[in-house]
């Protein structure tokens, strides 16, 4: 198995943030207790697609986001 992703963790707060930047308005959120059985951390480590694809990651969470935001702007009905 191969894991594709950056190698850096991101907070939901900092997820909604870069979608707040994508989409040009502030999403509303609410910050509540962590609930029983949630992961304090979860990313992919892309050490062997790295390896044995010679594949890295090439965009940051900003850029990540805005590629999707644009994506469902242009796609409204997703992947038809």
């Amino acid at each position: 198995k191969v894991n594709l992703g950056t190698g850096n963790g991101y907070s939901v707060l900092q997820v909604v943030q870069a979608y707040s930047k994508a989409c040009g308005r502030e999403l509303p959120y609410e910050i509540l207790p962590r609930r029983a059985g949630d992961v304090a951390e979860c990313y992919a480590d892309p050490t062997k697609a790295l390896e044995l694809l010679g594949w890295k990651a090439q965009y940051n969470i900003d850029q990540m986001c805005k590629d999707s935001w644009n994506f469902t702007q242009m796609n409204p009905n997703g992947i038809e």
